[in-house]
């Protein structure tokens, strides 16, 4: 989810930049609504799947939600790579490209979760308090690790407002740096790590909830090793220390 992009802002008249930055509003807006719909859907709070796509067995709807698994991965990753983005903005502004990034990935996960087919099958239920209190503090930790993640390097960088903001601005964008603050100094990929906490840490596990776990398992998996390859060769030596120093997922642990 990394942004390594450098450009330049182009000059241009305030009515188009002013447009920009009110598009950059609306992707967060609706990034961040998907995102708090994922949380809910996989607390509970909101059931899964309140479309009108409709499958009456369980082959059917494991294929529907795994083939919404895969686009949902597939525009997340293909998007975020620097070949892409070398060729999107040809087309859009790059003050726009993070935005619109965000917004279609917000799209994507609202897709996802408005087609999932329900699989109420249960695959495990915790019925003692004192457990049941400790994987939803274990649940929220997950996703507030997530939020607080995007904070340790630039959250507005990286849902595309600051780009439209230096741009409303005339100012050039400057990439942010390579950190190791905060849990960076334990986890190459915090957001990542933090979003399999949430999605796996429930004392109610569905059969449909096991298949969005897993999928997005795999994603991270797939998504972190294209992720690194980038990283690597943007930041040379500097990551590969890093790789070297700090888990993927976990801090590693030292003799």
């Amino acid at each position: 989810m990394s942004t390594i992009r450098t450009h330049t802002q182009s000059t241009t008249g305030y009515r188009p930049r002013a447009a920009i930055f009110a598009y950059s509003i609306v992707a967060y807006a609706l990034g961040m609504t998907a995102l708090v719909w994922l949380v809910a859907s996989a607390a509970g709070l909101c059931p899964f799947g309140t479309g009108p796509l409709e499958t009456t067995t369980t082959a059917g709807a494991l294929a529907v939600n795994a083939t919404l698994v895969v686009l949902f991965g597939v525009q997340h990753s293909v998007m975020a790579r620097q070949r892409f983005k070398d060729w999107w903005t040809r087309s859009v502004p790059p003050a726009a490209e993070r935005s619109t990034y965000v917004l279609t990935a917000g799209l994507a996960l609202g897709l996802l979760l408005w087609l999932w087919q329900p699989m109420p099958s249960t695959i495990w239920s915790v019925s003692g308090p004192l457990a049941r209190g400790f994987i939803w503090a274990l649940f929220a930790s997950g996703w507030l690790y997530l939020v607080a993640a995007t904070f340790a390097t630039n959250h507005f960088d990286l849902f595309g407002l600051r780009q439209a903001w230096l741009h409303l601005r005339e100012r050039p964008y400057t990439p942010v740096p390579f950190v190791r603050h905060w849990m960076y100094r334990y986890s190459r990929h915090p957001m990542m790590a933090g979003i399999l906490v949430g999605l796996w840490a429930t004392p109610e596990m569905r059969a449909d909830h096991l298949v969005l776990a897993t999928g997005f398992t795999a994603y991270v998996a797939i998504g972190v090793a294209f992720e690194e390859r980038e990283l690597a060769g943007h930041f040379g030596n500097e990551y590969r220390r890093y790789c070297r120093e700090v888990g993927a997922l976990l801090p590693r642990l030292r003799a």
